[in-house]
């Protein structure tokens, strides 16, 4: 039996962002971490798009939550991905708005992010 491979994106509930916006923050995510993993971890990547690309959206609702959860996967050996906006429509520039985890295997995705809530 293989093990489940899965994304984890880790918004901030904090910002009051639009539907449109706050999809396009967690895309952006999702592409840059899954892109940094198939750079450097291949084979994890390849299982992950040839088992259906499970992703899962969380939320915190601060900063320093978001970056103490984006150090934790970084310390534990998960790609991460931070996303800044770039402040063209709802948000001042450089706003940290969400992480990306992995793709890795769920376990260790979850010493992380299992206690957070879905968004």
């Amino acid at each position: 039996m293989t093990q489940e491979i899965k994304q984890v994106i880790v918004v901030r509930s904090d910002l009051a962002m639009g539907k449109g916006k706050l999809s396009a923050q967690v895309a952006h995510a999702a592409v840059l971490a899954a892109e940094k993993t198939r750079k450097t971890r291949k084979s994890v990547y390849k299982e992950w798009t040839s088992t259906g690309q499970a992703k899962v959206v969380v939320k915190v609702n601060s900063l320093d939550s978001l970056m103490n959860i984006q150090l934790l996967a970084e310390t534990g050996g998960l790609v991460t991905a931070i996303i800044e906006d770039m402040g063209l429509t709802q948000l001042p520039p450089e706003t940290v708005t969400c992480v990306g985890i992995g793709p890795d295997y769920s376990s260790n995705i979850d010493k992380i992010t299992s206690s957070l809530k879905l968004l």
